[in-house]
């Protein structure tokens, strides 16, 4: 037995390593249906997907960056990428000189109507489909918390 306090015993060691194998091979194999279906990386859907869900498929960057969890040269990255690729357009804010808004395309609507479904197989196949419904509530309840925990520091 660690005289470090901090040490994780047998059960947490097991969670935290069934966590980090799951959440690896669950995005590598999203990952790869994305690019196979649309030349979409995990990265773009999220971005794409974030647009769709906002009022008039349109954030400011700066939100947008909040949402999908990024920073905002990386997101700014990114969207450059989805704008060559005519998916994304950025506009400048009316109201706020120092805003810019990311808006989504009908061509990006087009490209996320084109990897949902597969995304969608992928998710349910290898997340959804092999959690009974209670383990489903356990886990987006736990999960929920950890990222309220996260987000407020």
């Amino acid at each position: 037995m660690s005289d470090d306090p901090d040490a994780l015993g047998p059960r947490e060691l097991r969670a935290w390593m069934g966590f980090l194998a799951a959440a690896h091979l669950l995005d590598h194999e999203i990952e790869h249906q994305l690019k196979a279906d649309g030349g979409l990386s995990h990265g773009d859907f999220e971005v794409l997907v974030r647009l769709a869900m906002a009022p008039d498929g349109r954030l400011r960057m700066s939100d947008l960056a909040r949402e999908a969890m990024v920073s905002k040269s990386r997101l700014t990255y990114q969207v450059t990428q989805l704008e060559r690729a005519g998916l994304v357009r950025r506009t400048a804010c009316e109201s706020d000189r120092r805003s810019v808004w990311a808006e989504l395309t009908d061509e990006g609507r087009a490209a996320l109507e084109k990897v949902r479904p597969g995304h969608r197989r992928v998710v349910r196949e290898s997340l959804i489909d092999v959690l009974t419904p209670e383990e489903l509530d356990v886990l987006g309840g736990a999960l929920t918390r950890v990222a309220d925990r996260l987000r407020s520091r």
